[in-house]
């Protein structure tokens, strides 16, 4: 199960990965922004696009 921030922008819903912020997607209802997410993750973890930036997490002592 993968995090996503949207929000409401006009008549248009916008959204992100949260482990992936720097790869934007839209929708014109929240069931079509879900979709082009959910494709925007099989394009970014199957080696489509190159050089995916991701956010990680770094324990620091």
């Amino acid at each position: 199960m993968e995090k996503y921030i949207y929000w409401q922008d006009g008549p248009m819903f916008l959204g992100y990965l949260e482990e992936y912020p720097d790869y934007w997607t839209q929708g014109e209802t929240i069931e079509e922004l879900k979709e082009n997410l959910i494709d925007i993750y099989n394009e970014l973890t199957g080696g489509a696009i190159p050089c995916v930036r991701r956010v990680a997490e770094l324990q620091v002592s």
